[in-house]
């Protein structure tokens, strides 16, 4: 048997990769985060299957009902919100199953900041404008930052922020930023990006606080920050330039006529 972490995408059903969604409808055993994957997404489990949530289960239980899943030589479907390699909590499952030398494979999800761009139209990277996307969190009741990332360092870069669990700490945000990327600085806050009741508030540095206390939006928001999110005059890419060349293109190559 195998564990197959599969991850499911930002909310919407739709949003899974191919792969991922037909290891769901043939694993006879589906653990899926229900916290963070809508129930809809595993509906498409085997009839007969052994389908729970782990929201409320603690590791070692989630580690026992795969333990039991390879006695019987079950496969299992591992389904986890985003991307399984942000902020998922498989390495220490991984670890675990090394251990009990159970084998595992990894079936990567569409990641709700890549997920939140898609919903805005907007391209996280302009040429000369923001050329890096840095995937952070603040440090709040979970495990610490590591020395070297707290968001004092990563804020001098001014690249495009994509800071996760961290919506109660917006001061903190605010007040960190503000010297780096100006107290105008474009923010968006995306609520459940493609969820049925996704809210996506388009804010500043110096606003979000309060317009996310209006919203009233407490949990599950992605905060996203940079320039790219306003209206900014950038040049075009290279890419698609007639003079610029390629190992594909030559620059300035005449296309041959069509007769007729």
């Amino acid at each position: 048997m195998t564990v197959y972490f599969i991850g499911a995408g930002p909310g919407a059903p739709d949003l899974i990769t191919v792969r991922g969604l037909r290891l769901i409808e043939r694993c006879p055993v589906c653990l899926y985060a229900g916290s963070l994957v809508p129930e809809e997404t595993v509906k498409c489990a085997p009839e007969g299957a052994i389908v729970k949530d782990t929201a409320p289960m603690h590791l070692d239980e989630i580690i026992a009902e795969i333990v039991a899943a390879h006695a019987r030589g079950e496969d299992v479907a591992r389904v986890h919100s985003g991307d399984p390699s942000i902020y998922g909590a498989i390495a220490e499952q991984m670890r675990r199953l090394d251990a009990l030398d159970i084998p595992y494979d990894v079936v990567p999800g569409v990641p709700a900041f890549a997920a939140t761009a898609a919903r805005l139209k907007t391209e996280l990277t302009l040429p000369e404008i923001a050329q890096t996307v840095i995937i952070t969190r603040t440090e709040m009741k979970a495990s610490s930052m590591p020395e070297f990332e707290t968001l004092e360092i990563l804020g001098k870069s001014r690249a495009t922020l994509a800071i996760h669990l961290s919506i109660r700490n917006l001061p903190h945000i605010r007040d960190t930023l503000v010297p780096y990327y100006g107290e105008d600085c474009p923010v968006v806050i995306a609520y459940r990006s493609t969820w049925p009741d996704e809210l996506l508030i388009r804010s500043t540095l110096k606003d979000m606080a309060d317009d996310v206390r209006k919203a009233k939006v407490t949990r599950t928001a992605l905060i996203m920050v940079g320039k790219v999110f306003g209206h900014v005059e950038f040049r075009d890419s290279d890419l698609y330039n007639s003079d610029f060349t390629h190992v594909l293109r030559n620059a300035g190559k005449k296309k041959k006529k069509v007769a007729g």
